[in-house]
């Protein structure tokens, strides 16, 4: 065992990172407040590892209780039969690591009175932080949570993390496994900066096998521990990344165990996304960025004036358009949507998509001004 491992220093795997020159301050992470949404084989293990980095606060959800079939989820135990997932969840996670701050809710988030709730935690429920005014009196303060995981097993309630998150503008990731258990994805969502959980089909690892085949009434869905900790891990590792801002944070990462194969993906927001707020989120992104100053290349500026001036008698100037690039849904190589939207026709499409449309070369203003000129 390394000389730093010791009682007193519980976040001491962290402060590896720093001695690595990996992380800068790994003790922002007890100051961070995560919400987990599904505490089932994702969720539970995804709890586990955030507490035994030292997460500041924990803020669980579920509304489903423990029964012998979840033995599986790792540290779920025979006793904790019958209690709820999130009880049991936060009990056995307070012996892990004590100096963690646990909520949980057993409820469904998606009925109106509960999502309201969810609204305020992500809003409100940051650990809080106790400050000195000018009067030397003792102040808390409340803010939003750092991220919400989702860890559900069901598309409604991923619809209604997707829809409170773009509401308040928090940054959240989702998680899923399949239904064979051999394959699983994160993917990490800033509203209006990126594709929201609405804007289109959700991803997901191709794996050759058509997944209604094994869907058979009474039967659930297969469960492997070591998918689900793989997945978990995944999740927890580009959780940590965002924290304490250190590499890379993946915007998707698929994992297929038949092949080992990890495909990753980037997709922008769809402007025409059926969620209210993704649009809201989207123009404000869009203002923000329309608003930061632009970088200027200098070296490109002295060679642009340096480089010989050309005669422009006519006037032409060709300036950039500003119709919105077209969109593709294409996916990279082993990704795959879930299902499909239903394409709506216009008669725009139908006129693109007509033999009579002649496609028009893009000219330089050279040869522009030696046509003007032979008229």
């Amino acid at each position: 065992m390394s000389d730093e491992v010791v009682d007193s220093n519980p976040y001491s795997r962290l402060m590896a990172l720093k001695r690595m020159h990996i992380v800068k301050n790994y003790e922002k992470i007890r100051e961070c407040t995560v919400i987990i949404v599904g505490v089932g084989g994702v969720g539970s293990v995804a709890a586990e590892m955030l507490t035994r980095c030292g997460v500041g606060k924990l803020i669980l959800y579920d509304y489903d209780k423990v029964e012998l079939a979840n033995m599986n989820r790792l540290f779920y135990q025979p006793h904790q039969s019958g209690m709820s997932k999130v009880e049991a969840a936060s009990k056995t996670l307070s012996f892990i690591n004590p100096d963690v701050e646990f909520e949980y809710y057993n409820y469904d988030i998606t009925k109106v009175d509960n999502y309201v709730h969810l609204l305020d935690k992500i809003q409100n429920g940051a650990k809080i932080t106790t400050s000195f005014d000018e009067d030397k009196s003792d102040t808390e303060h409340s803010s939003s949570v750092d991220l919400v995981l989702s860890c559900v097993d069901n598309f409604e309630a991923r619809m209604t993390i997707n829809r409170a998150c773009n509401e308040v503008n928090q940054v959240w990731m989702e998680s899923g496994v399949s239904e064979n258990a051999i394959s699983g994805h994160i993917q990490l969502i800033r509203p209006g900066e990126t594709a929201c959980f609405a804007c289109a089909p959700p991803l997901v690892v191709a794996s050759n096998i058509d997944e209604r085949t094994l869907k058979k009434e009474g039967v659930c869905a297969a469960s492997l521990p070591t998918t689900m900790a793989m997945v978990a891990a995944m999740l927890v590792q580009n959780s940590l990344k965002y924290l304490l801002n250190f590499g890379k944070v993946t915007p998707y990462l698929g994992y297929n165990a038949l092949d080992d194969f990890f495909p990753t993906w980037s997709m922008k927001p769809n402007p025409e996304c059926s969620d209210r707020f993704c649009l809201d989120r989207q123009k404000d992104f869009q203002a923000k960025n329309h608003d930061k100053p632009v970088e200027v290349d200098h070296n490109l500026q002295e060679q642009e004036e340096k480089a010989p001036s050309i005669e422009n008698e006519f006037g032409i100037e060709l300036v950039e358009s500003h119709q919105q690039e077209e969109r593709s849904f294409e996916v990279t190589k082993g990704l795959q949507y879930a299902y499909l939207k239903d394409q709506k026709s216009s008669q725009a499409d139908d006129l693109l998509e007509s033999e009579d449309v002649i496609e028009t070369p893009i000219e330089s203003v050279e040869e522009l001004m030696a046509k003007l000129k032979k008229i």
